[in-house]
Parts: C-alpha cells; structure tokens; sequence
C-alpha cells in the first residue's frame, strides 16, 4: 500500500452533495483502504491503498451508499507534489495560502485561454501547467472574475483547491509513512506567456510545461 490523496468535487457546498466526513472515512475502510484521515469538510481524504481501479471504486461507493454522482481525484504524494512544485504564484500563496487556487483537472482538456483572459482583472493571474490550472486571486476565490468565467472557458473534468489545503493534503500523506515532503517551487519566468487560441490537449503531459498565460 502507498499513500494516496483523495479529493471529491463540491461536496458540503452549501445544502448540495451532504457529506460528513465521519461517514467518508467510514466508506472508504469498507473499501480497504487503511490509516483514513479527513481534511476539512469539503471532501478530502488521504489514506494507504492501492490507487488502480480507486478512482471507480471510490465513485461507485459513493453511489451506492450516499446517492452521490461526484468527479473522483486520487492523486499519489508525487503527483501532488509535482502539482505544487509548478505553482507560478507559490510565493503569494506562501503569503496568503487562500490568494492562490489549483484547479487539479482531470481527462481531455479545452481551454479558450484568450477568451478567459479577456476576464481578468488587474491583479488577477493564471497559468495553466500539465495537471492543473494555477489562479492568483488576491481578492478572493468567491469573488474572482477569472473563477466565476472558468467553466466557460475550461473544459474538463476539475476540483478546485486553495493552496494552503493542497499543502496540507501533501503533509498528511507524507506523515502517513514518516515521510514529510519540503517542497522546493519552481521558478515563475514571467517572459514564458501563451496567448490566443483554443488549446486541446490530455492532462497526461501533452501540454509542454512552461505554456501558460498570465
């Protein structure tokens, strides 16, 4: 068994997707994952299991027990910490973990970057790597401009997490073996920009690291 980071989409927001996370970690030993510990309420969970196949379990039993048709994100510590080391607004989002989301994407991607960047403000930024799309909102999440267009612009199958969450998810799957991650970022070059068209790619890699738009 490895540990494994697990994220579900829109859960407790509001009176949608109810989910206490008693009865998470409860559904997710039913599964035979060992050493469950939730993070917050919003659907985050890290454990020791096997990731093959988990994503479909997980989907399943939710399903099944809960009535819940939920996008299922099972990351392993290195997916996540390659997730975090590419975060061009890292700095800010040392200084402010909740300036700073990660929108973890799943699948074939569409992302109009022009048409989404026509939406930003001053002060806001965003960059879209490999597995994630990077959003620098200093004035917050749930009143972004660049966050409320995003499902517009960006087609993919996505949860969405602040900073400081991410770090915390990495942690607690490093302690999960004694094995703590210091995460040291990549260097942002600002030069590195991408404008214009429609991109369509696979979060497998297809994107070049590096493309991104601020």
């Amino acid at each position: 068994m490895v540990p494994l980071i697990l994220m579900l989409r829109g859960v407790n927001v509001g009176a949608a997707n109810r989910l206490p996370m008693a009865e998470l970690r409860g559904m997710l030993g039913g599964l035979g994952l060992e050493r469950i510990e939730t993070y917050i309420q919003s659907g985050n969970a890290v454990f020791l299991g096997e990731r093959d196949g988990l994503e479909v379990r997980v989907a399943a039993a939710l399903r099944a027990r809960f009535g819940l048709a939920l996008p299922v994100f099972v990351l392993t510590r290195a997916d996540m910490a390659e997730v975090l080391g590419a975060n061009p607004y890292a700095a800010e989002g040392a200084a402010d973990g909740a300036s700073v989301h990660i929108v973890f994407l799943h699948g074939q991607v569409t992302f109009d970057a022009a048409g989404l960047s026509a939406h930003a403000p001053g002060g806001e930024r965003f960059w879209l790597g490999p597995q994630a799309l990077y959003l620098h909102a200093p004035q917050g999440f749930g009143t972004s401009a660049v966050a409320q267009k995003l499902p517009r612009h960006l087609k993919a199958e996505m949860t969405v997490r602040n900073q400081r969450s991410a770090t915390a998810l990495l942690e607690m799957a490093g302690r999960l073996t004694g094995n703590v991650t210091n995460l040291k970022f990549v260097e942002w070059d600002g030069s590195k920009m991408m404008t214009g068209a429609t991109q369509v790619h696979s979060v497998a890699g297809l994107l070049p690291r590096g493309a991104g738009l601020l």
